[in-house]
């Protein structure tokens, strides 16, 4: 086990979605317009459960109904006073890092200071065409896009230029947070290289764990804290992305959850070329030493505690939404994961 240690209070557990398109009861498909407002609905019982974070991601295709993350959580800023919110995550490549900084201030401005980003490249790639941008150039609007977002966050006028968009000289943007500064993460899956350049900026880490064993990540930890220092950067915040799904027992779990998930990894298969989804994988990937934190509270308590501990973790986020999982299922998940499990972990981590 790593020496890294999560103390109890340092730890907050938040969810996310994408707005995956679900299934009502009779196994109907829902409209995209209603999965939208269930989502805003679902952020509410995230902060009546007592949930710290609630993330909506972007995705420009049929199976996810949010492409625009800060609209839905400029609604969920107007129901909720508490829990904090952003992007899980902001395909910073294929958009202008001006206009997320702007969209992201409006956003804090609305939630009284709540809001926060997690900048990344993505999983998909259907922004690239959709927005005129060239896959060829993968790497280098990732890179100067960041390095411009790591400066205007800094809330000081702006000189920067590069081969992405038109050069900035002295240039102000608005609105200023008000705090100063607004959060921001850099998400990364398992490349060294961009967990180099997050702490090349000085940036928080999030980390997409979403398959194989998460302490195969305790290097990657080690890697970024070891080039903060080496920027002279200071010590930040480490997160981790999960899925799961939590119910009251872990047979309950795994059986509401499975269907679901094979829809979904199996269409993604085919498009990526991935066998079809097996029961004994996925059952594998929700055991002790999995990635899948799906199960009854006890269960998924001991997960996240036990990889919080090994890697150093403030924050641990679960993608509760599934493909067509429904609605009542994930609310369900939402209630136990902060009733019930957050309690829990908190408990684990003081022993």
């Amino acid at each position: 086990m790593s020496e890294n240690h999560t103390p109890r209070r340092q730890l907050e557990i938040g969810v996310e979605t994408f707005g995956d398109i679900t299934e009502d009861s009779e196994g109907r498909l829902l409209h995209p317009a209603e999965v939208i407002r269930n989502v805003v609905e679902e952020a509410k019982a995230a902060e009546a459960a007592g949930l710290d974070f609630f993330g909506v991601g972007e995705h420009h295709r049929d199976d996810y109904s949010v492409s625009a993350p800060e609209v839905v959580l400029g609604a969920i800023a107007g129901v909720t006073k508490n829990i904090r919110m952003g992007s899980a995550v902001t395909v910073l490549s294929s958009d202008d890092p001006v206009r997320v900084y702007e969209r992201f201030a409006t956003v804090d401005a609305l939630s009284n200071g709540r809001a926060e980003v997690i900048l990344g490249r993505g999983s998909f790639i259907e922004s690239f065409p959709l927005f005129g941008y060239e896959l060829s150039d993968y790497e280098i609007l990732f890179e100067e896009k960041l390095a411009l977002f790591a400066k205007l966050r800094k809330s000081e006028p702006v000189t920067w230029q590069g081969q992405t968009r038109s050069a900035l000289r002295n240039q102000s943007v608005y609105p200023p947070i008000e705090s100063g500064k607004l959060d921001t993460w850099v998400g990364v899956g398992g490349s060294p290289e961009s967990v180099v350049r997050a702490g090349r900026h000085g940036l928080p880490l999030f980390l997409a764990i979403i398959g194989g064993a998460p302490m195969a990540f305790e290097p990657l930890t080690r890697l970024y804290k070891r080039s903060l220092e080496e920027f002279g950067h200071p010590e930040q915040k480490i997160g981790a992305h999960f899925h799961g799904l939590v119910a009251d027992t872990d047979e309950e779990a795994l059986d509401l959850l499975w269907p679901h998930y094979k829809r979904t990894m199996d269409r993604l298969g085919a498009e990526r070329g991935w066998p079809p989804a097996s029961r004994i994988r996925f059952e594998a990937s929700a055991a002790p030493e999995g990635s899948l934190l799906a199960g009854g509270p006890e269960t998924v308590a001991k997960k996240i505690a036990a990889f919080a501990k090994g890697l150093g973790l403030s924050r641990v986020d679960i993608k509760y939404s599934n493909g067509t999982l429904p609605h009542e299922t994930m609310m369900r998940s939402i209630e136990l994961l902060g009733t019930k499990v957050k309690p829990l972990v908190l408990d684990m981590l003081d022993d």
